[in-house]
């Protein structure tokens, strides 16, 4: 992979009980910790998930960049129409109806499969067989929490809960979702080197392992804040950007297009609400391909 450097008074019983809980508590819900919650019991392999690892695609961008969090849908109905439609959905979905979601026009998904090292997507299953078999070319996202383990390491754990998808002409390039931080520091406590060396090693890792580049999910401001536009990676990882508004936009550096564009959080399709640029050809084709650029 190239990438390019730019410059720039109760009983003591009582009261040791009371102490004990308060510990807990405080260990529990540390600034920048979630709570040790969870949603299944550790698996075989040791995982156990945490119930508040589950964050869609855009949820922190809606949070963080004020002003462009929704949109309603009529204001990209005539564009949308235009264009080759889809859908982009995780566990907070459930059971998704994909039928009815081809019906109304989706033709591709992104389905969240994992989250860090500590959550996988009860629905993936479901949800990413469902979609290829009502049609739609579908693919897999991991969000990515990059102070809690390494990109290698969390690309590892997501190529082997999902997104190890095949280049078989149903299934999009893998996609890592790079927002902002849900528990603290926008930038997740690293400087800008160690963030792009970050994606750098996400994308190394999944592309060893499955032959593809991965997309990658993010917005321009974001990725200006915590990359500090040093490194490019158009060259071999397509774009899916996130603009809550009626047009795109400046792209993150140094994209010169932008393959997806997710423009709505909410709309007539189950999920976000997404757009691919180019024709749907193009779209099978890049089902088809080991290069996501």
């Amino acid at each position: 992979m190239r990438i390019t450097f730019n410059a720039s008074g109760h009983r003591r019983a009582a009261a040791s009980a009371g102490l004990c809980i308060a510990a807990l508590l405080l260990l529990a819900f540390s600034p920048g910790h979630p709570p040790a919650t969870t949603n299944a019991a550790p698996t075989a392999d040791g995982v156990t998930f945490r119930s508040t690892d589950d964050h869609t695609a855009g949820s922190q961008i809606a949070k963080y960049e004020a002003g462009t969090a929704t949109v309603r849908y009529a204001a990209m109905a005539s564009p949308a129409r235009s264009t080759v439609r889809g859908m982009d959905v995780s566990g907070h979905q459930g059971v998704v109806n994909w039928a009815g979601a081809y019906r109304s026009g989706a033709r591709f998904t992104f389905i969240k499969a994992t989250e860090g090292t500590t959550f996988r997507n009860p629905y993936f299953t479901q949800q990413y067989t469902g979609a290829a078999n009502a049609g739609l070319l579908r693919s897999a996202y991991h969000f990515a929490l990059p102070n809690r383990s390494g990109g290698a390491v969390q690309a590892g754990f997501f190529v082997a809960n999902g997104g190890g998808g095949a280049a078989d002409g149903a299934t999009l390039p893998p996609v890592v979702d790079m927002e902002y931080n849900p528990y603290g520091a926008a930038c997740y406590g690293l400087s800008k080197a160690a963030m792009v060396q970050w994606v750098k090693d996400f994308a190394d890792t999944v592309h060893a392992r499955t032959g593809r580049w991965p997309t990658i999910y993010t917005s321009t401001k974001w990725w200006s804040l915590c990359t500090g536009d040093r490194a490019d990676f158009s060259g071999t990882d397509a774009l899916w950007v996130a603009r809550y508004a009626p047009a795109v936009g400046q792209l993150p550096y140094a994209w010169t297009r932008y393959t997806f564009w997710q423009y709505a959080s909410t709309g007539p399709l189950t999920g976000a609400q997404n757009v691919f640029n180019g024709t749907y050809a193009a779209l099978q084709a890049m089902a088809g391909s080991a290069s996501a650029a």
